[in-house]
């Protein structure tokens, strides 16, 4: 287990404390120089040959850094350092390490993850490490969790937490009665969707992409209590129209489209994934910009798993 140390007194640092209390919008990724797709820790690994599964190294880093640059463009993006050091395969999918709580008012609370795959446990005392010396009080979840992948702000206090695969339900629990905010927990339940990010995304405080097929009736109306839903299928969502991640009017996606053959089956998927976003993007005021992270499909990972809120600035912008 991990030994978390206390929060360094206020007075020892700076005004600006951390990256939650910026003025802009703020994300952590992570140069994925230890990225390697050896341990198959998802289905979606499981079900590619092992020898198409290694990683081009250098694409990888040049497809992560054409996906940096527009961020960077717009927001503050903190690179989380790479220690050296084995066992960190996974690094670069930091948005699994913890999540900000934004809605306290001191804003300075990370939830560090629990990771209950062996090969990520590692990175736990990476993230602590962090997001201790930005200024954080870190505190870490007594059950398992993996941070903003199963943990999607929708407004104030009110939040949306998966778990099933790779989360425990008493996790949220454990948060409800810490921080004094309201989890509206959902059941995942389908391997190749293994975290919320895969079937939920906030577009606005007010409207959220939802996968309905998922998630019981019950659970449908606890969500329509809260947000104003938007249906995406099933199939949309194995192509990733969840996985999105939102920098002002801009919704950010990954498509490898122009690497599929017309007469390929995932060419449609992917095709009829990207009109879909196009036109919900359209309906409600924004753009959408595609990048090619297909090395990093190779773990089973797209855009959101790369990029981590460090506040939510972003969803203050006004539309264009």
């Amino acid at each position: 287990m991990l030994q978390i140390a206390e929060k360094t007194p206020a007075a020892s640092t700076s005004a600006l404390c951390n990256p939650t209390l910026l003025d802009q919008p703020a994300f952590l990724m992570n140069v994925p120089f230890s990225l390697s797709a050896e341990v198959a820790n998802n289905v979606w690994m499981q079900e590619i040959d092992p020898d198409e599964r290694t990683v081009d190294a250098r694409r990888a880093i040049n497809q992560f850094m054409q996906l940096y640059h527009f961020m960077a463009s717009e927001a503050v993006v903190y690179l989380l350092p790479t220690p050296q050091k084995p066992g960190l395969q996974d690094l670069a999918y930091c948005a699994n390490l913890g999540m900000v709580l934004d809605h306290l008012p001191g804003k300075d609370t990370v939830v560090l993850s629990r990771f209950c795959s062996e090969v990520r446990i590692p990175e736990e005392e990476v993230g602590l490490q962090f997001f201790q010396e930005m200024g954080y009080l870190v505190v870490q979840s007594p059950h398992c969790f993996e941070g903003e992948a199963e943990l999607k702000h929708l407004h104030d206090d009110i939040y949306a937490g998966g778990y099933g695969i790779r989360s425990d339900k008493t996790a949220f629990k454990w948060m409800e009665e810490q921080f004094d905010m309201q989890v509206i927990a959902l059941k995942e339940s389908e391997p190749h969707l293994y975290h919320l990010d895969c079937t939920i995304f906030p577009l606005t405080r007010e409207q959220t992409l939802v996968c309905t097929d998922m998630y019981s009736q019950q659970e449908i109306r606890q969500l329509e209590s809260v947000t104003n839903i938007i249906h995406v299928t099933a199939d949309e969502c194995f192509s990733g129209i969840c996985n999105c991640v939102r920098l002002g009017n801009t919704l950010l996606n990954a498509s490898n489209i122009h690497e599929l053959s017309s007469s390929d089956e995932l060419y449609h998927c992917e095709l009829a994934k990207n009109r879909k976003l196009e036109d919900i993007a359209n309906r409600n005021a924004f753009e959408v910009a595609y990048f090619n992270l297909s090395e990093f499909l190779k773990s089973g990972a797209l855009l959101s798993c790369m990029v981590m809120h460090l506040n939510r600035k972003s969803y203050e912008l006004a539309l264009m």
